[in-house]
Order: structure tokens, then sequence, then C-alpha cells
């Protein structure tokens, strides 16, 4: 299997490398148990944090991932130069313009992956040269396009190439994990199901919001980036979970890119982790989270996807 050859993982996950939720510490976690981790490096941050989460996610000695996006490396230049000082195993780029990153990432050693949300996505990836692809289907959390579903995606770009493809997107356990193994993935992409995971960043009020939540709970629009003006083009949407503020301001985002009450009102319900006004990112998946476990739990229960492929290719006992 590609990721334990590449990446001597012991369970086909790669951890989705999710803004303010894995910082070092999860994503070491996560590699340390099996899995790949990857820390998330959202707009916002500095290059100094990239460095020093990303030294804490080293301190383990195993591989693990950065990712970024692409329009917020145009214009922050240094987190890519951060990140190659890393030199990670793994820097997925996504959301914009990569081309120009790819070859400078191989260059050093660094196996590159992009998010590709449509066939058309794939193609560009496959011509820019990235070694693999993640077919991220629209029930993923967090940002990406509402296009197509993660199973059609998926089994479309598989014809599409040899590539290593990894699947994201509503994979919330070790039924899913199996389904898009067999369908021929590399892998799972996963994010939601270490969403809150004790290792990671989620603050306790976001993550009792999180596990109340259930699998109708998600939404998909450009409301909070219109909120947060982190500068997100519209292009990529974001699934999250419904609240009032997202009810709001829906369908006035370009309103609200111009309302600074309105997005002073954001800010001040992220800085207080109010679950009515900040953006909580999720996936369809959300439904299955019931607790706050460590990232080795949630890796020990994909790992029973050998169980369910067992089960398929012996008729239905395991």
């Amino acid at each position: 299997m590609w990721l334990a050859e590449k990446f001597g993982v012991t369970v086909p996950v790669v951890g989705a490398p999710m803004a303010n939720v894995s910082g070092g510490k999860l994503t070491a976690a996560i590699s340390a148990a099996g899995g790949l981790g990857m820390l998330g490096a959202g707009s916002a941050v500095s290059a100094e944090w990239i460095r020093a989460e990303g030294a804490i996610a080293a301190a383990g000695g195993r591989p693990y991932g950065i990712g970024l996006m692409a329009w917020s490396v145009r214009e922050r230049p240094e987190h890519l130069e951060a990140v190659l000082e890393l030199r990670p195993a793994l820097v997925s780029l996504s959301f914009g313009d990569y081309i120009p990153y790819v070859a400078p990432l191989q260059a050093e050693g660094i196996t590159v992956a992009t998010q590709a949300g449509t066939v058309a996505d794939a193609r560009e990836a496959i011509d820019a040269g990235v070694d693999v692809i993640v077919a991220r289907g629209a029930e993923a959390g967090g940002h990406g396009r509402n296009a197509v579903g993660t199973l059609p995606l998926l089994q479309a770009i598989l014809e599409l190439t040899d590539l290593p493809v990894v699947a994201g997107g509503g994979i919330s356990g070790a039924r899913g994990l199996a389904a898009v193994l067999a369908a021929g993935a590399a892998g799972g992409w996963i994010g939601t199901a270490f969403l809150t995971c004790v290792e990671g960043m989620t603050s306790q009020k976001v993550a009792q919001r999180v596990i109340e939540a259930d699998e109708t709970d998600t939404v998909y629009g450009t409301v909070f980036d219109a909120a947060s003006r982190a500068g997100w083009p519209d292009e990529f949407g974001g699934r999250a979970l419904r609240n009032a503020y997202f009810d709001q301001w829906e369908g006035r985002e370009q309103e609200l890119k111009a309302d600074n009450t309105g997005h002073a009102d954001y800010v001040d319900g992220t800085k207080a982790a109010d679950v009515t006004r900040a953006s909580i990112y999720a996936g369809q998946g959300v439904g299955a989270l019931t607790g706050r476990p460590t990232a080795a739990e949630v890796l020990d229960g994909f790992a029973g996807y050998r169980d369910y492929l067992k089960a398929a290719l012996n008729g239905g006992a395991k």
C-alpha cells in the first residue's frame, strides 16, 4: 500500500490539515499512532508558528505533513520558506495557483499533494506534476468545492490516473475507510473524526457543540469567509456547522464583506468561542462524534477497516 511504503503508516489515514485544530501536538499524535499527521497552517499564522509547531510535530521522529493554501502562500511567501526549512514528508498545496510551488518542494524531497474537487481539478493536478491527489468530496468539512460527492469523484479520478489518490469527505470510521480502499483509494484524508481529539486545539465549548451535532447540521457557503476577511477566494466555500450568524448573513455575503459591525461580531464571537457566532468547520460525518478521544483511539477505530474488507470478500462473514 502506497502510504505504508512511502511514510511507514500502519493505518492508511492522513490527518487532514485543519487550521486552528491540527497543531503540532495533534499532528505528532496521529503520526505516532500509525497514521500520517498534518499540520494545518492557516493564513493568519506566522512563519514562526509554522516552525515552532513543525518542530513539535517532528519531535517524535515519525513522518508528518503540512497543509498550505496556495492563495495564502502567494501573499505570505514566508510560509513556504518555513515549510522548505522544515522539510516535512508531505506538503498539501491547494486552493489557488499552486503550480509554481510544486517543483521547489519536490526538489527538497518533499511529496506534494493537492486537493481536487472536480475531475477538471484532478487533470490540472496531473499536468502540474503533483505526487498524490486528494479526491475531496462535497461532504468534507472545511474549505473546498461543493460540486461532487466523494464516491463519484473518487471513482472518476481513479479512472483518470495511476497516481495515488487519497479520498476525503464523509469518512467517519472504519466502514467508510474500507469503502474507499475497496474502490482503489490509497487511503483516507480524515479531518472531522479528529476534530474533538484531546491533542487538538479545539476548545471545550466548540468540542461540545461538535459532539451535539448530527449529520444534517452542516452548511456550505462563504458567509464565514466574508465575515473573517481572511482572503479566501469565493470559488472555495466552506462546510461548517450551521449557527445563528450563518443564518443571519446567508445570501448577504457581499454586504457582509463591507459591514464592519458584522465583521466585529464574528471576530468577537471567535475569540469568545461563541458557537452561535464562530465558524466551526466540520463535515457530514460529524454525527459520528460522541466524545473527546485521543488520536490513537481514533486511529484504532479506523484500523477496523480490515474486518469490513474481509467480510466483503467472504460474502459478509468477518
